[in-house]
């Protein structure tokens, strides 16, 4: 199953993002609010991130996107928020999975050529990106044929209720 490619402009976060930077500790108990606790997404990291981000942008971290504590929902206020995509360099493994259960694609490249505002283009049958300011191509790897149709049905969720079980065949 072909999957299209993914556009839009790098919106970048450095190294060591935690879990606590995406959703601040203090905002816990809007756990049950989603689309509020979505307007403080990444609030103390990068001031003005809710204001900024436009639906389809990708954040892009450095070493050590997503570590800490598992807060499962981390990657759906940040999908929620308008992103698309995360690469980063590397990512802890409980965001990792925890990314790929909501739909939100992460992937691994070197992130170190990408500035903010530029607008990338990725390839996820192809394993690339695209910086379409610079013209480099950045191999990331393809995804596992059962994560693509996890991320191609909308999440783990979407995609149990397709197809009935976790299934390594489609």
């Amino acid at each position: 199953m072909e999957q299209p490619a993914l556009r839009g402009h790098a919106v970048t976060i450095g190294n060591d993002v935690s879990t606590d930077d995406i959703i601040p500790g203090r905002f816990a108990h809007l756990r049950s609010n989603l689309p509020e606790l979505a307007k403080h997404a990444l609030e103390d990291r990068l001031p003005g991130f809710h204001e900024r981000v436009t639906p389809g942008d990708v954040l892009v971290g450095g070493r050590n996107f997503g570590l800490g504590s598992s807060r499962e929902h981390a990657p759906v206020v940040l999908k929620m928020a308008g992103v698309s995509a995360i690469l980063a360099k590397s990512v802890a493994r409980i965001f990792y999975r925890n990314a790929i259960n909501q739909g939100v694609v992460v992937l691994i490249c070197d992130t170190d050529g990408i500035e903010d505002g530029d607008c990338l283009e990725i390839r996820l049958d192809e394993g690339v990106v695209v910086n379409q300011r610079t013209g480099v191509v950045l191999a990331c790897g393809r995804m596992p044929p059962l994560m693509s149709r996890i991320l191609a049905a909308g999440g783990l969720v979407a995609y149990i209720k397709l197809h009935g079980a976790l299934s390594t065949e489609a």
